[in-house]
């Protein structure tokens, strides 16, 4: 199953590319991983700019993947849940997973609709930056509970 982590905005902060570079070396020892830039929208009401933000990350979007929301009003896990749920689209022969981080207000109505899932990560807000490494590390720690490789404990 091919792994697609779509997000809003360039990664700005040095430390983060490196935890993303980090992870993301990591995670395709695992799985094919694909990672793509939607440009950020300025200038502009916060609904406008989901909505421009949400319309490039749609054409970033496979028709044929599983799209999953980063979301902090989405379904909280546990790591191990998280695994068992990855592994569960992997045995039911999903093609894609795609996970999209939306930009500093969030995903259009339209869009959230589109998807499969919405997972919360923390209740608490993070930037959206910063999603971007917990993620990825998220998903690589679930690849090796699924593993059982000794990462997790």
């Amino acid at each position: 199953m091919k792994l697609r982590v779509l997000w809003v905005g360039k990664t700005q902060e040095e430390w983060v590319r490196r935890g993303i570079d980090e992870y993301a070396g990591r995670l395709r020892r695992y799985a094919p991983l694909e990672i793509a830039e939607a440009r950020e929208e300025k200038g502009a009401a916060a609904e406008a700019m989901r909505t421009r933000e949400c319309e490039r990350l749609e054409k970033l979007l496979p028709r044929n993947a599983r799209l999953i929301l980063l979301d902090e009003r989405g379904e909280e896990m546990t790591s191990p849940q998280f695994a068992t749920f990855i592994a569960r689209q992997r045995d039911n022969a999903v093609p894609e997973l795609a996970f999209a981080i939306g930009g500093a207000y969030g995903f259009a109505d339209s869009f959230r609709t589109r998807a499969d899932k919405t997972i919360a990560l923390s209740r608490m807000t993070l930037t959206h930056q910063m999603v971007r490494v917990v993620l990825l590390e998220q998903i690589y720690r679930a690849h090796t509970i699924i593993n059982g490789e000794p990462y997790h404990h």
